[in-house]
């Protein structure tokens, strides 16, 4: 299994590493097949996130998504970042081998559970057609 240098990059030096005490929005996401879990940290002031962190435990490919997820988040708006996609991810990563792609997906998931977490908190209606992973099948890439 070939990685990018993108990849091993964002698993050699991850970035955004750690929590937000304060935060405004965490998300969590696991799989249970693989064994990976994922945690993001929101700051947002003025619909912006100001900052975003993530703790992962899993294998380098679920490290280096969540590092470029978070990269792709940051300053960016609530809404362009609930449009991150597994796909972008995956990109902004020059690739990932096909039994790697759940780990992207699981970053996706992970940033919106943090929105999602945001908007319920503030009693903001989470838009319609964003739905939240609740795990029931075990297989992230099937979403």
């Amino acid at each position: 299994m070939a990685y990018s240098s993108a990849v091993m990059e964002h698993f050699a030096n991850p970035r955004n590493v750690g929590t937000i005490e304060t935060a405004d929005g965490i998300g969590e996401v696991g799989n249970a097949k693989c064994g990976d879990i994922m945690k993001i940290y929101l700051k947002i002031d003025n619909n912006r996130i100001e900052d975003v962190k993530f703790n992962t435990f899993g294998c380098g490919a679920a490290i280096a998504t969540s590092s470029m997820a978070t990269e792709l988040i940051k300053g960016k708006t609530v809404d362009e970042a609930l449009g991150l996609t597994n796909k972008a991810v995956i990109e902004a990563l020059d690739g990932l081998p096909p039994q790697k792609i759940h780990c992207s997906v699981l970053a996706e998931e992970a940033v919106k559970a943090a929105i999602i977490d945001y908007y319920t908190k503030n009693g903001i209606p989470t838009p319609e057609g964003i739905k939240q992973c609740t795990s029931c099948c075990h297989d992230c890439t099937a979403h």
